[in-house]
């Protein structure tokens, strides 16, 4: 067992104890975070004058060598070591002897898994926000291709008034949008470094903190070492994050799997994001949309998991703290998973332009600007809103959408109505009417879209 302390006991650690204890299954995925951040301490350790330069370049060399085999498999990690920085160190000893026992000078596992786990979650954090940026993308593609693409918009999943495409694609740009903004804001606040907090109260040797944080890519050191070591609000900010990101691609999920259905047929998924029956041949299931809205739980149970671990605790670090890993990673596996399978579906997904506009049509959806058109005419709203009542009740005994209602059938219920109720009810002239003169702040969806593309130019 190799591990990195043992000096005042006296006897081994019991096995069950050890394996309880261990964290090298799972931590093992920082292995090049932990490498990276123990060069840049020795660097420091050395211009400091704490280690000599050619101990710097004997350990550096030893590192980059086992980065290197690790990398091409030739070094396996094993559970012959307790964790992840046991396992560096202790095959830097075999490599380099003496210097390599130099390595923990000024630093505690408690400040160094700090350290790696911030280096990883701030990989994480950029590489999740460029799957969301190919979400986006394939969001605005459809957008670009579905501006005078008519449909349904709905509430309590009624039809409610008529929209485009694009305009409910729109919907979605705006979530995930929220969702880059969120990378950037986590990434800016966790962006500090707490190497050199030690064990929880920093370190006698004169470290230069500053240093190691540049050398890392960090915008300055922590300011606090309780907090440098015991923190993972990031993480769970992190999480927060990906839960929301998550509960966006659910509810695109479950309007997919609703559009696919065999009652709306508003569009057709790609045979590759498909799946068939055992038993039913004719079956063609929309499981990667199914899937993405079940795994949604798991995340939620990640970052639940962790808010509940880390709600007790006093300062500075305790072992609990050890399962800010296992569900976390899963989280940000599953999540960016999700979020590559989704922008390929969507990529490749079919729309029906022709049902989707049919739907529209016998929706009664434009039934609020027959009111409109009433009250623009002088009749007050609550009258005009009882008049196209009356009429929605006579098209739906005749089977038939308010377009194709005679007008003689118009004036019996009001004699206000004249032949431009057509074109103030057809479908173009309803949504053009909200694009440019409806709620404060609605423009019109070309604007959107250019507006869209610039936003993703400076990406």
């Amino acid at each position: 067992m190799a591990q990195l302390w043992g000096g005042r006991f006296t006897k081994e650690t019991d096995q069950l104890v050890y394996k309880f204890n261990a964290s090298i299954s799972f931590d093992q995925r920082f292995y090049e975070q932990d490498i990276k951040g123990s060069m840049a301490h020795v660097t420091m350790l050395a211009k400091q004058g704490i280690l000599t330069d050619a101990e710097k370049e004997t350990i550096i060399t030893g590192l980059q060598g086992i980065l290197d085999d690790v990398k091409s498999g030739k070094l396996k990690i094993t559970d012959k070591y307790e964790d992840i920085h046991s396992f560096v160190e202790a095959n830097l000893i075999d490599r380099v002897g003496d210097a390599g026992k130099k390595l923990h000078t000024g630093r505690s596992r408690n400040d160094q898994v700090a350290l790696d786990m911030k280096l990883y979650i701030r990989d994480e954090v950029q590489e999740t926000d460029a799957l969301i940026k190919e979400m986006l993308e394939a969001i605005l593609g459809i957008m670009e291709n579905s501006l005078e693409t008519y449909m349904p918009g709905f509430t309590h999943l009624q039809k409610a008034q008529p929209i485009t495409l694009a305009h409910h694609m729109g919907a979605y740009f705006e979530m995930f949008k929220r969702d880059h903004e969120r990378m950037k804001d986590i990434y800016t606040r966790m962006n500090t470094c707490p190497l050199g907090s030690g064990a929880l109260a920093g370190t006698t040797y004169p470290l230069d903190r500053a240093y190691t944080a540049k050398l890392l890519g960090f915008a300055g050191p922590t300011m606090n070492s309780m907090d440098g070591v015991s923190d993972r609000d990031y993480l769970i900010e992190y999480l927060s994050a990906l839960s929301m990101i998550m509960m966006h691609l659910s509810r695109f999920s479950e309007e997919v799997i609703i559009w696919n259905s065999n009652e709306y047929k508003f569009v057709e998924i790609d045979d590759a994001y498909s799946t068939g029956s055992s038993i039913m041949p004719q079956k063609k299931n929309p499981d990667i949309a199914e899937l993405v809205r079940g795994k949604t739980g798991r995340v939620y149970a990640a970052l639940t998991g962790l808010l509940v671990t880390m709600k007790g605790i006093p300062l500075a670090y305790n072992k609990d703290m050890q399962e800010d890993k296992e569900l976390p990673f899963d989280a940000i596996d599953t999540t960016k998973g999700c979020l590559q399978l989704f922008a390929g579906m969507l990529r490749t997904m079919t729309f029906k332009n022709d049902r989707m506009e049919e739907s529209a049509k016998h929706g009664f959806t434009n039934a609020t600007d027959a009111a409109d058109y009433l009250v623009n005419h002088g009749v007050p709203f609550r009258d005009a809103h009882g008049i196209v009542g009356q009429l929605v009740l006579l098209c739906l005994d005749k089977k038939i959408p308010l377009d194709d209602l005679p007008l003689e059938e118009y004036k019996k219920i009001s004699p206000v109505f004249e032949e431009d109720i057509y074109e103030a009810i057809s479908l173009k002239t309803c949504v053009e009417k909200r694009n440019t003169t409806g709620a404060p702040g609605v423009k019109p969806m070309q604007e959107a879209v250019d507006s869209y593309k610039k936003y993703m130019e400076e990406y």
